[in-house]
């Protein structure tokens, strides 16, 4: 089908649906928790009778509607944590109905079997998709005194960890920097503390999360192998509260409640670890910590019109001797107006400010350095929910970028260094997408979509030009890749077009219900990221400049298929998920050997063009009732990239052959258990195990001068030692005193509990005593125990 077609195609569904909604009523509406009136995301609501049976969910706002025939009906909506509420309605016109669901007491969950509450949704379009609330995530194993969000995803199948040391994570076998991450719609750049100890999200913070894999909704455009979409609590418009922790590694202090009771409410959420834990203690003034501050504000207008501020700063500081000074954070914020047009019409317009940076100070050379990506994003979204079989989601999105490629300043007069800017960037990513979700029969479901992306790299800038547009040519005799010296440059002046991209990317998700407790179901993705990390990614302090496609770095882009079956074992007790994958990515970057990044004003001259490719098989078995539950994902997959010479006569990197990136991870298995023993006591454990980083080690070496040269192999032919370790907690909630509101508990923990020495890198030397080869393991992180007292009043 064509492009016209399609969209043809679209138009006409709209219109019959259109027609056929005029004989129907809309029941829509609100769905809140009681405690603090925080709006619930993914609620079910199921509306049945003796002819008439669908379930629907509210969307991330906490809003359902539905349109639906005349007539009696009984509604039982249900989510987990919550007790179920059970109603009869009578729709005999629009009826707009409100809910509020109850926390479930611990009391009750110790004896009451929860039944569906964490089942799959068999018959939704929706696969490669990991939802998890911030309820489950605080059920899981607490470590280092706190739940972690970026953990929890780690124990998912298809996700692993970037290394030892490492921050970010990777998806299906992509990049760190594939992923888009999302938190209240603004993107985080870097999602990690600590080089990977901590993730940047603090749980207390966190309402909800979902993590896609594959089958990505038309609405998300930007990155090539994942979306992790987290909103943070709007706040208690009910009471004033507290809550926090006090541990040995870090703490943290959350306040919420209302400014006007029941109309508008504040949070107010921050943490922040302390050095000395991180690293030994020595002569030296050594440090590594993190602070970060989460804020929110809404205010209820009237029943159709809603507004949120909410925002986001953190830091992460890395110092050794005062020397060597790493500095990089996020920070972010974002203005929405939820507004309905109708019962059946929802929106949400946004303006984001997003600003991640990166600062590195050398004194010992004697320079500061500092880099950057800013970007300011304007979002319209429009739900519309026109049916009970039908609903239709379109809107657009425009991203103004802001790059800082780098910045070096001596650290005083005497460094001989010259303060050097090097020339920012500017770009502009417009996009428009219109996504159906329709049921077409009892069995069959489908949601299908379009985007349009735009790019317009923009000056204020002068671009070199090379001979044959090729900024890094092929040393014939020496076999090697070598800078392009520019034969011309071309300025461009301020918002002047220096180059644009665009594509239509389609994506379709198919569901075909077996029976009531089974499906299959297949997806296709077709995605475009026009923004490049250039990093050294093997270094514990990783160097971060992004920067934005134009005449020599094209757009990355994907096409990614997906096959799942997916059942639910005695109505959801257990559940099963299998799914196999395929995806390929044009465009890839790769670097010539010995490339540098720092302060590069031409850095086209150390890139090459690739391509990769990702398929793999992901497992997933879940236990999700009774005092031990938990889950088992095991994943076995493969990453490849390929950079062929660009004539016969170019050797390309690793002779032209593919070769594993630096995430491959063959084997991937994780275990998580949590053991609920009594109302005071409660465990937890996960068991990780990953085949070890790819990397490239020397096959040997010669003498020039007097000096060893080594000699190294194809690239990433070797493998760091397997991965492993097996982290617990302890739980102690002491007994409750009813007349106090005041609560607490003890979180006991130990990280990597054996001590493995997990290899963050392996370096090669001469022994000055021997004389000998060595090969020198580095491990950052062995057993790290830790206590930490929780408390909310």
């Amino acid at each position: 089908m064509s492009q016209n077609n399609f969209l043809q195609t679209l138009v006409l569904l709209l219109f019959t649906q259109f027609i056929l909604a005029q004989e129907k009523y809309t029941l829509s509406g609100t769905i809140r928790e009681i405690k603090g009136n925080e709006t619930v995301i993914g609620a079910s609501i199921q509306i049945s009778n003796s002819n008439f049976n669908r379930t629907i969910q509210t969307n991330e706002y906490g809003y359902y509607s539905i349109s639906i025939p005349k007539g009696d009906y009984q509604i039982l909506i249900q989510t987990l944590g919550f007790e179920p509420i059970s109603e009869k309605i009578s729709l005999q016109s629009n009826l707009k109905k409100d809910f509020l669901l109850a926390e479930k007491s611990k009391e009750i969950e110790e004896v009451v079997v929860q039944t569906n509450s964490k089942s799959l949704k068999i018959d939704k379009p929706e696969m490669s998709v990991n939802k998890l609330t911030i309820s489950q995530i605080k059920q899981m194993p607490a470590i280092l005194g706190e739940v972690d969000v970026i953990r929890s995803i780690l124990t998912l199948p298809g996700v692993t960890n970037a290394g030892e040391g490492q921050s970010g994570f990777n998806v299906r076998g992509g990049s760190a920097d594939q992923n888009l991450i999302l938190l209240d719609e603004a993107t985080i750049y870097n999602s990690s503390h600590l080089f990977g100890f901590f993730s940047v999200f603090n749980a207390d913070a966190i309402k909800d999360l979902k993590l896609y894999k594959g089958g990505i909704p038309a609405r998300y455009g930007g990155r090539v192998a994942s979306v992790l979409d987290i909103y943070q609590k709007e706040g208690n418009s009910n009471k004033f509260s507290m809550n926090g922790g006090i541990g040995l590694i870090s703490s943290r202090l959350l306040a919420e409640g209302p400014i006007v009771k029941d109309k508008s409410s504040f949070l107010i959420a921050g943490r922040s670890s302390y050095a000395h834990l991180f690293l030994k203690l020595t002569d030296n003034k050594n440090s590594a910590y993190f602070y970060d501050l989460n804020t929110k504000l809404n205010y209820k207008i009237n029943e159709n019109n809603n507004l949120y501020l909410s925002g986001y700063f953190g830091r992460d500081v890395f110092s050794l001797n005062k020397q060597f000074i790493n500095t990089y954070g996020n920070a972010v914020l974002n203005l929405r107006w939820n507004h309905l047009y109708s019962e059946k019409l929802f929106t949400n317009m946004s303006f984001i400010y997003s600003d991640y940076y990166y600062g590195l100070t050398l004194d010992f050379i004697g320079f500061n350095w500092d880099s950057g990506i800013k970007n300011y994003n304007f979002k319209y979204d429009f739900k519309h929910y026109l049916t009970d079989k039908f609903k239709l989601f379109y809107g657009t999105n425009a991203i103004y970028y802001d790059f800082n490629p780098g910045k070096i300043e001596p650290t005083d007069s005497e460094s001989g260094i010259n303060p050097k800017q090097l020339a920012k960037k500017y770009a502009f990513e417009p996009s428009f997408y219109i996504d159906a979700e329709q049921k077409i029969s009892d069995k069959l479901a489908v949601n299908y979509g379009i985007r349009y992306s735009l790019f317009y790299r923009l000056g204020q800038e002068t671009i070199n030009i090379y001979e044959n547009n090729q900024a890094v040519i092929y040393n014939e005799d020496l076999k090697i890749y070598e800078k392009a010296t520019p034969i011309d440059t071309k300025y461009y002046g301020k918002n002047e077009v220096i180059a644009n991209f665009n594509n239509w990317e389609p994506r379709i998700a198919v569901a075909y219900t077996v029976n009531t407790n089974t499906s299959i179901k297949a997806s296709y993705n077709r995605m475009s990221q026009y923004l490049h990390l250039i990093s050294n990614t093997q270094s514990p302090t990783p160097l971060d400049v992004w920067t934005p496609s134009d005449n020599f770095l094209k757009p990355q882009l994907l096409d990614q298929f997906a096959v799942g079956y997916f059942k639910n074992i005695k109505n959801g007790d257990y559940t099963l998920e299998v799914e196999t994958f395929y995806k390929k990515v044009k465009n890839r970057l790769d670097y010539i050997d010995g490339a540098d990044l720092i302060a590069n004003e031409a850095i086209e001259q150390v890139l090459l063009t690739s391509k990769s490719r990702a398929y793999g098989f992901e497992f997933m078995a879940k236990k999700n009732v009774g005092k031990l539950t938990g889950w088992a994902s095991y994943t076995l997959s493969r990453s490849e990239q390929q950079t062929p010479g660009r004539t016969p006569g170019e050797i390309g990197i690793n002779n032209g052959e593919w070769y594993k990136t630096g995430w491959n991870k063959t084997h991937n298995l994780s275990v998580t258990g949590a053991y609920k023993l009594n109302e005071k006591w409660s465990f937890g454990g996960i068991f990780a195990l990953q085949t070890g980083q790819p990397v490239t080690f020397p096959t040997g070496q010669y003498q020039y001068q007097g000096i060893n040269v080594p000699v190294y192999g194809n690239r990433n032919e070797n493998v760091l030692p397997t991965y492993h370790r097996f982290d617990v907690s302890a739980t102690l909630t002491p007994r409750k005193n009813n007349n106090r509101n005041w609560k607490g508990e003890w979180v006991f923990s130990i990280y990597n509990l054996y001590n493995r020495k997990n290899a963050a890198s392996i370096n090669f030397r001469q022994n000055q005593d021997s004389g000998n080869n060595e090969a020198v393991r580095l491990s950052i992180f062995g057993i790290v125990p830790s206590v930490t007292y929780n408390f909310k009043f």
